[in-house]
C-alpha cells in the first residue's frame, strides 16, 4: 500500500467537508468533553443572537465553533487517509463468476451467490471469487492487489500456505478451493471496514481516559460555577458591578478553555493514526486494542525458522572423507545437486562454483538422468548410463540416515571418522548432508542456518525497551542453543510442540507478562489466539489468520518488532498529548483569572490588587478571554500533524521515556499558553477588535 502524506490538498478538502457533517448532535455525543464544548458553542450563540448581541460575544461564539470544527477536522483527516486506502482496495473487488462443484459437475454462478463450505474451481487467469482454503492442486497466485508485492506466491493444499484471498488472480495451474467466508465478510471486506475506521471500537485505554477527562470536565464545571459565586460575593462586598465582566458567554468561554479539549479533540485521530501506521507497514490490525497491547508487550515469542533465521539453510563448507580431496567432494556434491530445486541444493551448486570454479560443463544430458529430491527418499542425485541405458554410476546427496542406508544396501561402509564432523556441525546448529559416489561416502556438506541480517541489533533494541525475547523451535537443544547464542535472544525452548507453545504462553501470562507471537500454520492457531498480540502471516492457513488479531500482508515474521514499536509510539503519543493538554489547561487558568478580576476591589478607576497577578499584562479582561479561546482552538489545529504522525520514538526504558515526556510536553504545556495568549493579545490590542 502506497504511503500517503499526512496533509495533502485532497485529504484536507474532504476532511473540511466532513468536519461540518460531524456537527450532528448524535456524533458529538460520542465524545463527552467535545459534547460539552458543542453545547457551549450552541448556548453562547443563542445568548448572543437573542439576548446580548455584541462584537465580543460574536467573536467568542465563532471561536467556540472553530474549536468544535477543528476537533472534527482532526478525526476526519485521520479517517480520510484510511478511506483513500480503502477505496483503492475496493477497486480490486470485482464482480466475478465462479465455477462451483456440485454433484461432481461444474456449475457457473455469480460469486455473490457462493456460500461458506462451497467447493469452487479456479484455473490460470481466473480471479479468485471468495476467501478459501486450497483442497486440491498447487498454483502460483498474484496477490499484488492485496499485499502490493508484485512477486507471485505459491498456494497448495494441506500445507501452511493453503489460504487464498478473494480478488487475487491465479497465474498458473488449477486449484480446487473450499469457500471459508460469506458475502460481505471476506478478508478484503474486513480490511476495508477496519481501514475506514467505520467499525473502530474504543479501546479499554481510551474508555478509561475518556472517564478521566469527563471527570476533569465535571470538576471544571464546578470550578467555573464557583467563579460566578465568588464574583457575585466579591462585587457585593466591594460595592462594584461585575455584571458586564463576568457574563454567561465569558464563563462559558472560560469553561471551554479549562476543560481538556486538546486531548479530547485529538484522541480519535491518535487511535486511527496508530492503525494507519500499521497499514503503512502492510499489517492489518483487527482492533485498536491489539495495537495498544503491542505497546505494552514485555515478552516476544518467536519461531526460529523464517523469523530469526532466513529459513533456507545454505551450504557454507565441504568436509571430505579421509581419502577424498575437498575439490573432489565439491564436484560430486555439485553433480548431485543439479536437479535439486530447493534453496539448499542451489546453494551447494553456488558454493562449488565460487570455491573451485566448478560448472559441470562435462555433463552429457544424453548419458545422465537426474534424480530429483523427494520427501520419501530424502535424497537427490544423478545416474550415469552407458549406450544401452544401463546405470553404470550413481551419485547421491541427502540426509545422514538416508545416505547411510543407501550405501549399506550397495555394500559400502560408512567411515567412522565422519561421526565427529557430523556431531560438530549439529552442535553449531547446522545441518550435515552426506554425499556418496556409488557405495562410497565422499564427505559431508555443512548447511548453515543463516541468521537474518540486523536481527541481533533488533533484539538489543528490544532489551532497551524492557522487552525480553524467547525463541521457540522444534530443533534439538544443541541446535537451538547455538542459534540462540548467535542471534542474541534472551532464552529458548527446544523440541517445542504446539501444545508446549500454548502452555508456555499461559504460564508467562500468569506471571504477569504480556505476550506477542507470530505464526502461519494451523498448529499455531491456539497460541496465536492465546497471545495478547498474535500476528498471523497472510500466506498462512485460514485458521491462523482467524486466530490472530493482526495479519501481516508481507508475511515477514520479523515485522513483529516493528509492530511493537508502533504500539509503543501510539501509547507515547496519547500520553504526551494528554500531559500537554492538562498542563495547558492549568496554565490557561492562571493566565485568564488575574486579567478577568483585575479591577476587583479597585477604587477611582484604578487597577485592583489582583492586577499584580496579571504577569503577562494582558490588554483587558475581554482580550484575555478572547485570546485564550483563540489559542484553545488553534492549538488543536497545530497539534493535528503530531497526532497523526506520532511522537518520535526511541528505544528507551519506560522510566526514562516518562521523564522525557514530562519535561517536553508537561513543561511545554505550561509555557505554551502564556506565550501564545500573549502574542494573540498583542494582535487583538493592535487591531482593536475589543475594548
Amino acid at each position: 500500500m502506497k504511503k500517503k502524506g499526512i496533509l495533502t490538498f485532497d485529504l484536507i478538502k474532504v476532511s473540511c467537508i466532513d468536519a461540518f457533517l460531524k456537527l450532528s448532535p448524535q456524533i458529538q455525543f460520542r465524545n463527552p468533553v467535545m459534547f460539552v464544548t458543542y453545547l457551549a458553542a450552541v448556548f453562547t450563540t443563542l445568548i448572543t443572537l437573542f439576548e446580548s448581541f455584541s462584537s465580543f460575544n460574536v467573536q467568542i461564539s465563532i471561536w467556540l465553533w472553530f474549536t468544535v470544527l477543528f476537533a472534527n477536522f482532526s478525526s476526519s483527516l485521520a479517517e480520510s487517509r484510511g478511506k483513500a486506502q480503502a477505496a483503492s482496495l475496493r477497486r480490486t473487488q470485482k464482480e466475478t463468476d465462479a465455477r462451483k462443484i456440485e454433484n461432481g459437475r461444474e456449475i457457473s454462478l455469480p460469486a455473490t451467490e457462493l456460500k461458506k463450505g462451497d467447493l469452487i474451481v479456479c484455473e490460470m487467469g481466473d480471479t479468485i471469487p471468495a476467501d478459501g482454503e486450497v483442497k486440491e492442486g498447487i498454483a502460483t497466485v498474484d496477490e499484488s492487489a492485496i499485499t502490493g508485492e508484485s512477486a507471485p506466491v505459491i498456494r497448495d493444499a494441506g500445507g501452511d500456505r493453503s489460504a487464498v484471498t478473494a480478488g487475487t488472480r491465479i497465474l498458473s495451474d488449477r486449484l480446487v478451493i473450499r469457500v471459508t467466508s460469506e458475502k460481505g465478510h471476506s478478508f478484503l471486506d474486513r480490511m476495508v471496514n477496519l481501514i475506514e475506521g467505520a467499525k473502530r471500537q474504543k479501546t479499554p485505554n481510551e474508555i478509561a481516559l475518556n472517564i478521566i477527562l469527563s471527570s476533569l470536565t465535571i470538576i471544571f464545571i464546578l470550578t467555573v460555577m464557583s467563579v460566578k459565586v465568588f464574583a457575585d460575593y466579591s462585587a457585593k462586598i466591594g460595592h462594584q458591578d461585575l455584571t458586564q465582566i463576568i457574563t454567561i458567554p465569558v464563563l462559558t468561554a472560560l469553561l471551554v478553555c479549562l476543560i481538556p479539549t486538546t486531548i479530547s479533540a485529538l484522541l480519535s485521530a491518535i487511535g486511527i493514526a496508530g492503525m494507519d501506521r500499521l497499514i503503512q507497514k502492510n499489517v492489518i490490525a483487527k482492533s485498536g486494542r491489539s495495537v495498544e497491547a503491542a505497546g505494552d508487550i514485555d515478552l516476544l515469542i518467536l519461531d526460529k525458522t523464517g523469523t530469526i533465521t532466513l529459513g533456507n539453510r545454505m551450504a557454507s563448507e565441504f568436509f571430505p572423507s579421509p581419502d577424498v580431496s575437498e575439490q573432489e567432494l565439491a564436484e560430486i556434491a555439485q553433480l548431485a545437486s543439479l536437479s535439486d530445486e530447493t534453496s539448499e541444493g542451489r546453494s551447494i551448486v553456488v558454493l562449488a562454483k565460487n570455491k573451485f570454479n566448478l560448472r559441470a560443463n562435462a555433463l552429457d544430458p544424453k548419458s545422465s538422468q537426474f534424480i530429483p529430491f523427494s520427501a520419501q527418499t530424502k535424497m537427490s542425485g544423478v545416474d550415469f548410463m552407458d549406450g544401452a541405458g544401463k546405470v553404470i554410476r550413481f551419485i547421491r546427496k541427502g540426509a545422514i540416515d538416508a545416505i547411510q542406508k543407501h550405501i549399506e544396501q550397495h555394500g559400502g561402509i560408512f567411515p567412522k571418522q565422519l561421526y565427529s564432523v557430523i556431531e560438530s556441525i549439529s552442535n553449531k546448529g547446522g545441518t550435515p548432508l552426506l554425499v556418496a559416489d556409488g557405495n562410497r561416502v565422499m564427505g559431508v556438506v555443512y548447511l548453515k542456518d543463516i541468521i537474518k541480517g540486523g536481527i541481533k541489533e533488533k533484539f538489543i533494541e528490544m532489551r532497551k525497551m524492557g522487552i525480553k525475547t524467547l525463541m521457540v523451535t522444534g530443533d534439538n537443544p544443541l541446535t537451538a542453543g547455538a542459534i540462540a547464542a548467535e542471534a542474541g535472544v534472551d532464552g529458548f525452548v527446544a523440541g517445542a510442540t504446539p501444545e508446549m507453545k500454548l502452555e508456555r504462553i499461559r504460564e508467562e501470562q500468569k506471571n504477569g507478562h504480556l505476550i506477542a507471537m507470530t505464526g502461519d500454520g494451523t498448529n499455531d492457531a491456539p497460541a496465536l489466539a492465546q497471545a495478547d498480540v498474535g500476528v498471523a502471516m497472510h500466506t498462512g492457513t485460514q485458521a491462523s489468520r482467524e486466530a490472530g488479531n493482526m495479519v501481516d500482508l508481507d508475511s515477514n515474521p520479523t515485522k513483529l518488532i516493528s509492530i511493537v514499536e508502533i504500539g509503543k509510539q501510539l501509547l507515547m503519543t496519547r500520553g504526551a498529548l494528554t500531559t500537554f493538554s492538562i498542563a495547558n489547561d492549568v496554565a490557561k487558568y492562571f493566565a485568564i483569572i488575574p486579567a478577568l478580576f483585575g479591577f476587583l476591589y479597585s477604587f477611582s478607576g484604578k487597577k485592583g490588587p489582583l492586577t499584580v497577578l496579571n504577569i503577562m499584562h494582558l490588554y483587558s479582561h475581554q482580550s484575555a478571554i478572547l485570546s485564550a479561546v483563540i489559542f484553545n482552538a488553534l492549538i488543536v489545529l497545530a497539534l493535528i500533524p503530531l497526532a497523526l504522525k506520532g511522537v518520535p520514538y526511541r528505544p528507551k526504558p519506560a522510566a526514562q521515556l516518562l521523564r522525557t515526556n514530562l519535561l517536553i510536553y508537561g513543561l511545554g504545556g505550561l509555557i505554551a499558553p502564556f506565550i501564545g495568549i500573549k502574542i494573540i493579545d498583542l494582535f487583538i490590542a493592535f487591531v482593536g477588535v475589543v475594548s
